[in-house]
């Protein structure tokens, strides 16, 4: 090991070369990865004042040709100049949050920026005044205190409906026996030298992962309300509050895997591929554990995680520790974790009934809607036996379920024998078929559960968004979105409002012991005394 500056350097001359020729690699090493780190803000500068030249010349040969294939471009550039903004703050390219992305905007822009405009004189002012801990007398000597002055420093919040500033008033204070002075220091904001309180940040994020309203809408969205906030700076603020995050979407994560029962799904997220103007797919996994339906106390949780394709390697590296029931659909990239016993398959009763669905609305078959009625019973009394313990559920479901199943399986074998092999309905069968042991699970363990539509509804949000925006905009971007996402979908699970949680995470996260991160948890911070 390579020994500290400080330490007493060896007396024998060829250790003493070995340590200059360690220290010397050393710093070689430091120079080379600031060298990359510099290039690789260089070219998402680059990047960025690219897209800034596409974009005003599509949109002028939009507005000259009314081209909707044009307006759908625009669109995409818009989207991902967003990302690479964020990206650029995420990499700690400028000295002062609210000078993020200075160097990615044209000389136009930087001319009429030059330093920090005052927030609007029209928004309300909120003062929060500081004392030091002291109180009125002087920690040095005892003696009294008296006012000779104030800091103030204006933050941009933002209260449900309508934006203010707090004014953040610090007194200075000298003692008038031996002149020491006293201040009480300024309140840690989540952003650094930065200027947004932390509700203000919530809501950005809120609308634009869950209300799916891109920044550059938001930025024109907030100046008709006389705020100066371009997309950049509002860029830069999701990149910072995401990494600022983070470690809790990572604690959510392990709690989510850690129960004895998992859900999960996966949906396609087209990704804009950086240089080729067109999009690939990408994929968002959920993870989610509720252990209520089985009368399990522990909290709920749900965990995102955004890949740049659907290969199964990206869930068996999530699930290596996982042990358990994995109650999911029958993708062949779970296979490799049912090897050996330690996850154990639980297949999903609705996917089974969808395909008998799809041929029933497809050509009004009798025997699909026959299936479907079969299948009716099972549906019902699962929900008689919600939230019970797993004893009792597996009693039920012994009594009642498996008759049920017994019959369905037997009704399913010979109808396949009589119908062509070759139809719709065909296919479904042989898909319940195929299943039937991951189908029957719930035969075996009470912890079971018949469907997988805990985790298909925690997709929900995604889909409606992917209809708005169409596609993420970078690898970069789809994982802030999952960071996000995992806090605002385990707050929900966890009946918070999902922007009143990330108001008081941001608020309180950054002085916040890094090994004490779970008390932070949605679980642990109750909606009411927050």
């Amino acid at each position: 090991m390579t020994p500290h500056l400080d330490s007493t350097p060896p007396n024998d001359p060829a250790a003493l070369m070995a340590v200059i020729t360690a220290l010397r690699g050393e710093l070689a090493e430091e120079r080379s990865a600031r060298r990359a780190a510099e290039l690789g803000l260089q070219a998402k500068t680059l990047e960025a004042e690219q897209l800034r030249v596409q974009i005003a010349r599509l949109r002028h040969e939009r507005f000259g040709q009314s081209s909707e294939r044009l307006a759908g471009e625009v669109e995409q550039l818009e989207l991902r100049l967003d990302e690479v903004l964020a990206d650029i703050a995420s990499a700690g390219g400028a000295h002062d949050a609210e000078e993020e992305t200075a160097s990615a905007k044209t000389p136009e822009e930087k001319a009429r920026r030059r330093g920090r405009r005052p927030l609007p004189e029209s928004l309300p002012r909120r003062d929060v005044e500081h004392l030091p801990a002291a109180g009125c007398a002087c920690s040095a000597c005892g003696g009294a205190l008296r006012r000779v002055g104030e800091d103030v420093t204006e933050v941009l919040e933002y209260r449900p409906g309508r934006f203010e500033v707090v004014r953040h008033l610090r007194p200075a204070f000298s003692c008038r026996a031996c002149e020491a002075m006293v201040q009480a220091p300024m309140p840690t904001l989540p952003i650094e030298r930065g200027r947004p309180g932390p509700g203000l940040l919530a809501h950005v994020l809120v609308s634009k992962y869950c209300d799916h309203l891109p920044l550059y809408r938001q930025s024109q969205i907030y100046a008709r309300d006389g705020l100066d906030l371009p997309r950049g700076l509002l860029a830069g603020w999701v990149g910072k509050s995401a990494g600022l995050v983070e470690p809790m979407a990572a604690f959510i994560g392990r709690h989510a895997l850690a129960g004895p029962r998992v859900h999960a799904d996966d949906t396609p997220m087209p990704m804009l591929a950086p240089g080729r103007g067109r999009t690939q797919t990408a994929r968002v996994w959920a993870y989610l554990r509720d252990d209520r339906p089985f009368g399990g106390r522990d909290p709920p949780a749900v965990f995102y995680e955004f890949t740049p394709d659907r290969k199964g390697e990206h869930p068996q590296r999530r699930l290596r520790d996982f042990h358990g029931i994995l109650q999911a659909d029958a993708y062949a990239g779970f296979n490799a974790l049912y090897k050996g016993g330690r996850v154990v398959e639980a297949a999903c009763w609705t996917h089974a009934r969808r395909y008998f669905h799809d041929e029933l609305v497809a050509n009004g078959g009798p025997l699909a809607r026959e299936a479907m009625e079969r299948m009716k019973p099972l549906f019902a009394i699962e929900a008689e036996i919600h939230g019970q313990p797993p004893e009792a559920r597996l009693a039920v479901r012994l009594a009642r379920s498996a008759p049920v199943m017994a019959e369905l399986h037997a009704w399913l074998e010979a109808t396949a024998r009589r119908i062509s092999g070759k139809s719709d309905l065909a296919k479904a069968i042989r898909y319940t078929l195929a299943q039937w042991s991951a189908l029957t699970t719930v035969l075996r363990d009470g912890r079971a559960c018949l469907h997988n539509n805990a985790a298909e509804r925690r997709m929900r949000p995604l889909a409606l968004g992917r209809k708005n925006y169409l596609f993420a905009g970078s690898l970069e971007g789809g994982k802030r979105a999952a960071i996000i996402y995992t806090l605002v979908g385990t707050a929900e699970l966890n009946g918070w409002d999902p922007q009143a949680y990330l108001h008081v995470l941001l608020e309180r996260i950054a002085d916040h012991s890094i090994n004490r991160i779970g008390e932070l948890a949605p679980w642990n911070l109750q909606p009411s005394s927050a």
